[in-house]
């Protein structure tokens, strides 16, 4: 019967692929392909093997996974009864293919070496190998390699880092975390661009946390500055701000009100004029200033210092704070949010031959420094970032950008991260987007994003001693923010 012969062909074929052995060949030692069964597959994309050719195992790590077809033999086939029949099919197989990277070894070439899923404690050794002689941040553990610590390299941070998760992958969560263990590993202020208020109880540790633990970070948290609106010293003097800036501010083009811009640039930049003067101002000159202010809604920014000696330009440039979070979502409007940002980023830039060690986390980037600003007070912002991220390592400013939509950042700010983290993206247009702009980083790797669940990213760059999946820890400190109420979806009870 056909029926059989069909069934010894499939029976055929399962041995022959269940007979195929885990190998893998390295032509230069340090990449190699590998082919495996599929049956009973023990092998994934972004795993750690060994692989063992009778000379020292070495370990590697699977960047690709995928299923490959491969012609085998012409099969035949002879059934006799009344009449004679003869089959012919030609067998095709199925196998895993795969490619990796070698991270340990010699360096030697090699050929069909077994390859086997590499346990814990393989890894472990390694990782004892590499680890620099610089802070550890521990962050938690390795998805692929249970039971081990994921950290990262804290001198890594002196490159530029982006961090991006669609809304839902614990982004604000696990951001919060890599600042905690900066506070309590490294030396290195911090200051954060903060549009969402998420980062205003960074000083405040959570009530579960072990008391040796909480007693450390209590000892950074006395140096973390929240400034706030009102009464919470976000506050600018007009005077502080750079000519652009205020013109900005203002709505001024220096071509198109060539008048009023040189005039407020006299009176403010060479006279010292504050905001509240010039609204109290008797001058005929100033009234066309004093109309636009009103007119724009400025004179009634809650930003402006008002007499008040308070400036986060002054917290930039000598406060001794450890850490400086810049609640921009404590302002009201969109203008005077893009203000102190401009206004902390000038600050930097302007005494940047100080050169003194900063990271400064933007957070929601796509609204500090979008690809194509919406507006005068951004378009200054996003400049400034594109500047920072240009030259300013030179100078001890790192910056690490955060956002949920990587195509709406500026790409000149991308483009100079060597560092990335990635948690859930489902978007395939935001991953290849990634993929073209961070292209040392495996794109097998990459896809594997639109797998992820909360807390799980994979990290490359120099904060990572190997591109390699995670799950994020525990928080020390206390989440800002706020979520909507879900009980909404709850089912109604009937009376």
């Amino acid at each position: 019967m056909l029926q059989e012969q069909a069934a010894e062909f499939r029976s055929l074929r399962r041995q022959l692929e269940e007979a195929i052995l885990p190998l893998a060949t390295s032509v230069d030692g340090r990449r190699f392909e590998l082919q495996a069964s599929l049956h009973g597959l023990a092998l994934q994309t972004g795993g750690y093997v060994v692989l063992d050719d009778d000379a020292v195992p070495r370990l590697g790590q699977v960047l690709s996974l995928e299923l490959a077809r491969v012609d085998g033999s012409e099969v035949t086939g002879r059934r006799t009864d009344e009449t004679s029949l003869e089959l012919r099919t030609r067998m095709t197989l199925r196998l895993a293919h795969g490619r990796g990277v070698v991270l340990s070894g010699d360096d030697r070439p090699f050929h069909d070496a077994l390859v086997r899923p590499a346990q814990p404690e393989d890894v472990a050794a390694w990782l004892a190998t590499v680890h620099p002689r610089r802070a550890a941040l521990e962050i938690g553990e390795l998805l692929l390699a249970p039971g081990l610590s994921a950290t990262l390299d804290a001198g890594g941070f002196d490159r530029h880092t982006f961090l991006c998760g669609q809304s839902g992958s614990g982004k604000t969560y696990s951001l919060g975390l890599v600042l905690e263990r900066l506070l309590i590993e490294t030396r290195l202020r911090i200051i954060v661009l903060d549009p969402n208020s998420d980062y205003v109880r960074l000083g405040q540790t959570r009530q579960d946390v072990g008391k040796e633990l909480a007693a450390r970070y209590g000892e950074v948290a006395a140096g973390i500055v929240v400034r706030r609106a009102g009464e919470g010293g976000l506050r600018l003097q007009m005077g502080e701000l750079d000519p652009a800036a205020r013109a900005a501010a203002l709505g001024l083009d220096p071509v198109a009100d060539r008048e009023e811009f040189a005039l407020l640039d006299e009176l403010v930049g060479e006279n010292g004029m504050t905001l509240e003067d010039l609204l109290v101002s008797d001058l005929p000159e100033a009234q066309a200033l004093r109309l636009r202010a009103a007119n724009l809604g400025v004179d009634r920014w809650e930003i402006w210092a008002r007499g008040r000696p308070e400036s986060v330009v002054a917290d930039v440039e000598h406060s001794d704070a450890r850490c400086l979070v810049v609640d921009l979502g404590s302002l009201g409007t969109r203008d005077e949010q893009a203000l102190a940002a401009e206004a902390v980023l000038a600050t930097l830039w302007r005494r940047r031959a100080d050169r003194e060690p900063v990271l400064v986390v933007i957070d929601e980037a796509h609204n500090i420094c979008p690809q194509e600003p919406g507006d005068p007070l951004t378009a200054l912002t996003s400049e400034l970032a594109v500047r920072i991220a240009a030259e300013g390592r030179k100078y001890g400013i790192y910056l690490l950008v955060s956002t949920q939509r990587p195509q709406k950042v500026h790409e000149n700010v991308l483009s100079q991260c060597d560092n990335l983290v990635v948690m859930r993206m489902n978007s395939s247009a935001d991953l290849g987007f990634i993929g073209n702009v961070f292209s040392f980083v495996p794109t097998g790797l990459l896809e594997r994003a639109t797998t992820f669940r909360q807390g799980h990213a994979l990290l490359a760059g120099k904060i990572a001693s190997h591109p390699a999946f995670v799950r994020f820890g525990s928080r020390i400190a206390e989440e800002g923010g706020g979520d909507v109420p879900a009980d909404w979806a709850q089912p109604q009870q009937s009376n």
